[in-house]
């Protein structure tokens, strides 16, 4: 006999139940990721536009000589800016992983839902018409924007009599990441911030302070807690609001915590590096080829692995063309678009 909806709904909910592949291999997968993590970290620290070995790097880090150049380097600039790399992927990752899941939107990455352009359109605006000001304003100041551009994405779709889909959801993200863009240069023209907010938007973390990291970590854990608090949500969520209502979850709740989570998120590393896009798209998906569809695993293999990329392509950026340094933004937007296209024809022929 053919398969019953009843039973589909069953194999649906084992899927919450019994994700892909063994509590063994996922902590296998995630010992793996943290030794990238590490051997990532340790040639972030050794290269740049000065070289150094890794004795030079492990001495600067745990036997710090002021005296020497070499470990002034690392210290004051090699290990912050690492840090806010892995801060940075981590956020971007965990953001797309969120909003992929209870958007049901496999093209959903803050990059492209308007939440980066909107803390973008806000940074701008802090930088002509409230200048000097402290970094804690700075960051409340992106927090804000992030959420201007998630709600007006939002909006701009519930004002459609079709529906919601991911593809208006999509639409909806890149119309107001234009707006804001044009927005941000018409800002940048007429006040005389053109080169800063180029270099910012281009994202990089050169600059990285110890004082910046320092200020977005609570914010960065909190965000990084709610996600995973509300991981279970998010897979329940991930198969459909109906299987979610029969699951127990409170559907508005969520999602109001899932938004929160993304904020938060996205604010942190578009404060530090700047609104980088693509991370939070190819990050989760990968992760669910490797570790399956619940998103208690999904969410901490993003993660890591995000801090795993963005360290890597920072430091590509800076040995590609050293001792110049191609922008995080160029890096991912090569990397990014073609993979954003590959999963777009596949949602297209899964909708024929």
């Amino acid at each position: 006999m053919g398969r019953t909806k009843e039973n589909s709904n069953l194999d649906d909910r084992e899927a919450v139940i019994r994700p892909l592949g063994s509590r063994s291999y996922f902590g296998l997968f995630m010992v793996i990721g943290v030794l990238l993590l590490l051997l990532a970290a340790a040639a972030s620290l050794s290269y740049g536009a000065a070289r150094m070995n890794l004795a030079t790097a492990w001495t600067a880090v745990f036997h710090f000589d002021p005296n020497l150049t070499e470990h002034q380097i690392i210290q004051s600039l090699r290990i912050p800016r690492t840090a806010a790399d892995m801060i940075a992927g981590m956020c971007l990752a965990v953001a797309g992983a969120v909003m992929q899941g209870y958007t049901r939107n496999p093209l959903a990455d803050s990059g492209l839902m308007g939440v980066n352009a909107g803390a973008a359109f806000a940074m701008a605006i802090a930088l002509a018409f409230l200048p000097g000001q402290l970094q804690t304003s700075t960051l409340l100041i992106s927090f804000a924007g992030a959420g201007l551009g998630a709600g007006l994405t939002y909006l701009a779709v519930s004002m459609s009599r079709r529906g919601m889909t991911p593809q208006r959801l999509v639409l909806a993200g890149l119309s107001i990441t234009m707006l804001f863009g044009a927005l941000g240069t018409f800002i940048s023209l007429n006040y005389g911030i053109g080169h800063a907010l180029a270099y910012w938007t281009s994202g990089s973390v050169a600059g990285a302070t110890w004082t910046e990291i320092k200020l977005v970590i609570p914010w960065f854990l909190g965000g990084l807690g709610l996600s995973l608090f509300i991981a279970r949500s998010i897979t329940a969520l991930s198969l459909g609001e109906e299987l979610a209502k029969g699951f127990g979850q409170r559907i508005v709740l969520v999602k109001l915590l899932a938004t929160l989570a993304v904020l938060l998120l996205a604010g942190v590393s578009v404060a530090l590096v700047g609104p980088i896009g693509f991370v939070g798209l190819i990050v989760p998906h990968m992760m669910r080829f490797f570790v399956g569809v619940d998103y208690r695993y999904i969410i901490p293999a993003s993660a890591l692995y995000g801090g795993v990329l963005m360290v890597v392509a920072d430091l590509a950026g800076r040995l590609i063309n050293r001792p110049s340094e191609t922008a995080l933004g160029i890096i991912f937007a090569i990397i990014g678009v073609p993979f954003f296209l590959l999963i777009a024809s596949r949602e297209r022929r899964a909708f024929k």
